[in-house]
């Protein structure tokens, strides 16, 4: 099959999945489950720029995207002026004396000889220093933020902008730790540097959990603004009603479709720059060279290129990428939640996605985000229709019917793992394999 009819082919059989979801359980689902492929397409591509670009496994997915959601937060929530006056001071003066010490500690690195002892030993005294004066500053404030009314406070907020500049936010922020982390872990081996982003990830999502002067901890942020109206804003307005009497809806029905397709606009118009931007620089000659090093490093190395710079560019790309798509998931959720960042759900699905639509290929992460994120989402109800019909001729109370029936939510684990195994079966190289570029 050429790679038209497979893209032809893919798309057609999505589209068709789609609309049966929309015939058989609601139109309100079958916008929903595109949001959502919308959202997974877009950290699918993130991946992508890293992993089929130049061949970086990065096991952190899930960090960065909770990086963009952390970035929701920080941006739309509306500042709490008593958290502010209680610890605001003792926090900004806290990560003050941070930067200084960095600062303080490049300044000796810079000064001294690489080989000399006194470096090492001054650089020490600033850190041990500076940590300590950090946590004499941080610590009493922290204390006194999160007493503020902590069941319905107890943190900072934010800044009560609109909610759409934290997506540019999440990928800033997620841009500039990834650019900390591939300066420490991109001189290790491939293995070791999957392992470095698997536990920074960790890492990110355990202190997003603790720091409840931060984000609230487990206690979570709700009722962040949304950049779409409200179903009840639609609901009073005469305008929409009249739209919903002539489509013949009910004005409940309609509201709901009308703020998801709202979504689906904002979703599609940055996946659509995110796809065009990855497009011109896979084409250019940027990309081309990403490629070749992804193909062979010692021979890149040894025309004069710099692999660690290049893999440095590519890995803060992706992330940015991951950390829009995080800001995007947190804004359509309404709420800030550090305990649902699950690697299963944000590291090893977004690889599947990738895996399964193409490697390198831009398109094919779309298609395999869209393809694996319906699946895991219509798996159970696929699964309990199954379970349903294969019992239908035993009795009501049969005790393997009640077993099969409520066996059913495990069909996501296994529908995913045989979607997966067919496709590297059938197609080794993915839904729509990776194609030879034309230069721009």
């Amino acid at each position: 099959m050429t790679y038209s009819a497979r893209l032809v082919t893919a798309v057609s059989l999505m589209a068709l999945m789609l609309i049966v979801v929309g015939v058989v359980q609601s139109w309100s689902v079958s916008l929903a489950i595109i949001n959502l492929c919308l959202i997974s397409s877009v950290m699918a591509l993130g991946v992508n720029i890293q992993w089929g670009y130049a061949g970086l496994f990065n096991a952190g997915v899930m960090g960065f995207a909770a990086l963009g959601g952390v970035a929701a937060v920080l941006v739309s929530a509306p500042p709490v002026r008593e958290a502010w006056q209680a610890g605001g001071a003792g926090v900004v003066s806290a990560f003050a004396v941070c930067a200084l010490t960095v600062a303080a500690v490049g300044i000796v690195h810079k000064k001294f000889r690489s080989n000399d002892l006194k470096r090492y030993a001054l650089a020490t005294l600033i850190i041990i220093i500076g940590f300590i004066i950090y946590r004499l500053l941080l610590d009493p404030a922290v204390e006194a933020i999160e007493a503020v009314e902590p069941a319905k406070t107890g943190f900072l907020g934010g800044l009560g902008l609109p909610i759409l500049l934290s997506w540019a936010v999440g990928g800033l922020l997620a841009a500039a730790i990834a650019w900390v982390i591939g300066k420490i872990a991109l001189g290790l081996r491939s293995d070791y540097f999957a392992i470095a982003t698997l536990g920074i990830s960790e890492i990110i999502v355990a202190v997003l959990k603790n720091e409840d002067w931060l984000t609230r901890g487990v206690k979570n942020v709700n009722g962040l603004p949304r950049p779409v109206p409200y179903e009840i804003e639609v609901q009073r307005s005469e305008f929409y009603r009249d739209i919903a009497g002539q489509l013949g809806m009910s004005i409940v029905e309609f509201s709901s479709l009308f703020v998801k397709l709202c979504y689906s606009g904002l979703f599609l118009i940055v996946l659509g720059l995110i796809f065009y931007l990855s497009e011109k620089a896979l084409r250019a000659p940027w990309g081309r060279m990403m490629r070749a090093i992804r193909d062979n490093e010692e021979a890149s190395n040894a025309m004069g290129k710099n692999v660690t710079g290049r893999h440095l560019e590519v890995f803060v790309l992706g992330s940015a990428v991951i950390g829009i798509a995080g800001a995007m998931l947190t804004t359509i959720d309404g709420q800030f939640t550090p305990s649902s960042y699950q690697p299963l759900r944000f590291t090893f699905l977004i690889w599947v996605m990738v895996i399964v639509g193409g490697s390198g290929n831009n398109l094919g992460s779309i298609i395999g985000g869209f393809v694996i994120w319906f699946f895991w989402i219509e798996a159970e109800p696929i699964g309990l229709w199954m379970m349903d019909l294969i019992t239908s001729g035993m009795a009501d109370q049969n005790p393997l019917r009640l077993h099969l029936i409520e066996s059913a939510s495990h069909m996501r684990l296994i529908m995913m793992g045989l979607v997966l195994l067919l496709v590297l079966r059938f197609s080794a190289k993915g839904l729509l394999p990776e194609q030879d570029r034309k230069p721009v």
